[in-house]
């Protein structure tokens, strides 16, 4: 494999996707199922991978999950995902999930969560992806704190385990 030379940018890789809510995707109670939610974090994340890398992506790990609160039948799933953080071949992708009530003018948050994703080339192998470069004070403050709360909770996870 070639080494990559190439850079992009926190923000050539902003995604924002939105879902309203229907009876399709929703448990007995009119609250999101949780595989829909995300169902919806995946394809966000993976299109931010592949704005980012200009490659086809795969889903390699989806960290913790926890869901903070509901998304009801008929609210607005705003997903927003950016690349934070690459390897020679990975790329991690924080993405985060709030509901909207446009009627109540209410905002809230609901998942989040860090993915990884490993880009590959024509033939299905991994392939390199450019360095993540931060042009703006808010773009490396948005990876710094990434990094800080997946450090975290990778932490978290660890003590819970011992």
């Amino acid at each position: 494999m070639a080494e990559n030379t190439d850079t992009a940018t926190l923000t050539s890789s902003y995604t924002e996707m939105t879902e309203m809510l229907l009876p399709n995707d929703t448990n007995a109670l009119g609250r999101a199922l949780g595989g829909a939610v995300l169902h919806w974090m995946d394809i966000c994340g993976a299109i931010a991978a592949l704005r980012f890398s200009n490659q086809a992506v795969v889903t390699a790990s989806m960290d913790h999950v926890d869901f903070k609160g509901p998304i009801d039948l008929g609210e607005i799933a705003v997903i927003e995902a950016y690349v934070y953080n690459t390897g020679e071949t990975s790329i991690n992708v924080k993405v985060d999930v709030r509901a909207e009530d446009p009627r109540e003018n209410e905002i809230r948050e609901t998942t989040s969560s860090f993915l990884t994703f490993v880009a590959i080339d024509d033939d299905g192998s991994p392939t390199a992806v450019p360095d993540l470069v931060c042009e703006t004070e808010n773009e490396e403050i948005l990876r710094e704190e990434a990094k800080s709360q997946r450090k975290e909770e990778l932490e978290s996870l660890v003590e819970r385990l011992e």
